[in-house]
C-alpha cells in the first residue's frame, strides 16, 4: 500500500509532431484522463509533471527531469502516463525506466491505455510496445528529412519567414 504522503505523478508529454496526431493527445485531454484515474483509483496527492514541445525520443526533458528528482528524493509512489509513448520513444532508456530505475525507487509505473501496471505482472508486450513507439519516431523523422530534403531540392523556400529584406508574394506562397 502506498504511503498517503507520497506524490502520484501524472506525466503528460506533447511533441510538435504530436500536434499532427490531432486533439487526442492534446495536454488538456492528457490531464483530464490522467486525474479522472488517480482519483477513480484513489491515488494520493497527484502533481502534473508537464513537457509540452518535447520529443519522447530525448529524456532530457525539464519536467520528466523534475519529477525524477522528486522520486530520487522519496517524494514520488506513482507516476501515471496516458500510454508508453507519453513516457518516452527510446525503448532501451524507457525500459530501463521501468523495469529497473522505477522499481529502484518502489515507484509503481501505469501506462494507461496499454494496460500496463508494473504492480500486476501482465506487462509481457510492454517491450514490445515500447520498440513499435521507437519505430515509429524514427520513421515520421525519416519522412520529415525526406520532404524537406525534397522541397529544398526543387528550389522551394524551407522556412515560412522570407529571409531579411526580402518580402513574400502574394501570387505564389511558396515564393
Amino acid at each position: 500500500m502506498m504511503r498517503e504522503d507520497k506524490i502520484t505523478a501524472l506525466y503528460c508529454r506533447l511533441s510538435q509532431d504530436d500536434l499532427l496526431a490531432g486533439e487526442s493527445n492534446s495536454i488538456t485531454n492528457q490531464k483530464e484522463i490522467l486525474l479522472k484515474y488517480a482519483k477513480e483509483n484513489g491515488f494520493p496527492n497527484p502533481q502534473f509533471y508537464v513537457d509540452d514541445g518535447w520529443s519522447g525520443t530525448t529524456l532530457q526533458r525539464p519536467d520528466f527531469m523534475r519529477m525524477v528528482q522528486d522520486m530520487e528524493d522519496g517524494k514520488v509512489g506513482i507516476i501515471v502516463t496516458k500510454d508508453l509513448s507519453r513516457l518516452g520513444r527510446d525503448y532501451l532508456r524507457t525500459g530501463e525506466y521501468i523495469e529497473i530505475i522505477f522499481p529502484e525507487f518502489d515507484v509503481r509505473y501505469i501506462a494507461i491505455n496499454d494496460a500496463v501496471d508494473t504492480a500486476k505482472s501482465e506487462n509481457e508486450l510492454m517491450a514490445f510496445k515500447n520498440i513499435f513507439n521507437d519505430w515509429f519516431a524514427r520513421d515520421t523523422s525519416k519522412k520529415i528529412k525526406a520532404v524537406f530534403r525534397a522541397k529544398g531540392q526543387s528550389g522551394k523556400p524551407l522556412s515560412t519567414l522570407p529571409p531579411y529584406g526580402y518580402r513574400k508574394t502574394e501570387q505564389d506562397k511558396h515564393i
